[in-house]
């Protein structure tokens, strides 16, 4: 999972980094991206782990904030 490959080498509690990866999941589902690497889902990764070392750690929260980080810059490719 894209997710995980880009913080495994960061500090995040075990909480934080489940928070993150169900909040990656659910973006990447809600953009019809699949399960394997690609720069989009690489993309998603990176505004993930950006709000989540923000502070933000609601799961649904987390979503809803890279989506319209996504919608704001105009798709996933302008990220």
């Amino acid at each position: 999972m894209t997710v995980y490959s880009l913080y495994k080498n960061r500090a995040f509690e075990p909480e934080a980094i489940t928070v993150m990866t169900d909040a990656y999941a659910d973006v990447c589902r809600t953009l019809g991206l699949g399960e394997h690497e690609s720069d989009d889902t690489k993309a998603v990764a990176k505004k993930v782990i950006e709000y989540a070392q923000r502070g933000v750690r609601d799961p649904a929260r987390l979503r809803d904030r890279v989506l319209a980080a996504i919608d704001r810059s105009g798709g996933v490719n302008a990220l």
